[in-house]
């Protein structure tokens, strides 16, 4: 047969219906989508969660290390804080230290100026081997009561009964200037040898001729007076000797606490007053023994412990 002309002629299956190996029917080779590579999501998820972990790493880092310096901060501040807590401490301990220190000093000045108190050494003024210095306000009080009593035994005893208000006024004032001298010496602080041995002279003269008054005018009893005078004789006369052997003996209490009854009952005598200065005089003699055989044990003692020295020196 011939060949029909309706048909391309051509090789065998190269006709323009002829479909070729891998073609699929109607395929456009345009509408082909490339290769894709599926590792890169997961790549990018893994860069990602690597990120999120430095930056956690970091604020994790960055919070301990604010947290180490705060609490640095609120050690060295607890630190600090304490330190000054101290020091206040310290300084207001100081502080009333000195303030009880200031008011110890300001009360025992005071009792020692009117004293009250009498602890502590003897001003080394009135030590034995100081000089006399006899030109000091104290002394003229001294001079003066001493002076007066021969005036007061003279109008005292010129008188009818003994109890005239002149003698009496001057016996007081010679008793009572006996704290005046001594507070006149530890105000100026114008202490003196010759002050220590006047004032217990003229206490003892005072006395001593107060009772005389009282004995010639029977105006106490004179037994009491006679006890009264041998007493004052004899501290006068341990006294004297104190001072060759260069004692250091000081009045006790019970010196000084004598002196006012005593010479209030032989004020009260020469006043005229019957029992209340009897009771007076009593109490006072009472004390002014007491005192005597403290002086008498003070001054033995002393003397003993010189020659025990002595002995061990050599």
């Amino acid at each position: 047969m011939g060949a029909d002309p309706l048909i391309p002629q051509g090789q065998p299956g190269e006709g323009p219906d002829r479909e070729g190996p891998g073609d699929a029917p109607g395929a456009d080779v345009g509408d082909v989508d490339p290769p894709t590579d599926d590792g890169a999501p997961g790549r990018v998820r893994e860069r990602a969660e690597q990120v999120r972990d430095r930056t956690r790493e970091r604020t994790e880092q960055v919070r301990e290390r604010t947290r180490e310096r705060t609490e640095q901060v609120r050690e060295r501040t607890r630190e600090r804080t304490e330190q000054v807590r101290e020091k206040t401490r310290e300084k207001a301990e100081q502080v009333l230290e000195r303030t009880e220190h200031v008011r110890e000093r300001t009360r025992m000045t005071v009792y020692r100026t009117f004293g009250l108190d009498r602890s502590g050494p003897p001003p080394r003024q009135t030590l034995p081997g100081a000089p006399l210095n006899p030109w000091t306000i104290p002394n003229a009080v001294g001079f003066l009561r001493l002076a007066l009593i021969p005036a007061f035994l003279v109008l005292a005893l010129g008188s009818d009964a003994g109890t005239d208000a002149l003698p009496a006024v001057i016996f007081a004032f010679i008793a009572g200037s006996d704290y005046l001298d001594g507070f006149l010496a530890r105000v100026t602080g114008q202490y003196s040898r010759l002050g220590t041995l006047m004032d217990p002279l003229t206490d003892r003269s005072l006395v001593l001729a107060g009772g005389v008054v009282c004995w010639h005018f029977e105006l106490l009893p004179r037994w009491v007076l006679a006890i009264l005078v041998a007493r004052e004789l004899y501290v006068l006369l341990e006294g004297r000797r104190g001072v060759r052997n260069n004692l250091t003996l000081q009045i006790n209490w019970w010196g000084r606490l004598a002196v006012w009854p005593t010479m209030g009952g032989l004020f009260l005598g020469l006043c005229g007053v019957g029992w209340p200065a009897h009771a007076t005089l009593y109490v006072g003699v009472a004390m002014g023994l007491v005192a005597a055989y403290r002086y008498t044990v003070d001054g033995r003692r002393e003397l003993a412990e010189r020659r025990a020295a002595a002995t061990a020196g050599s």
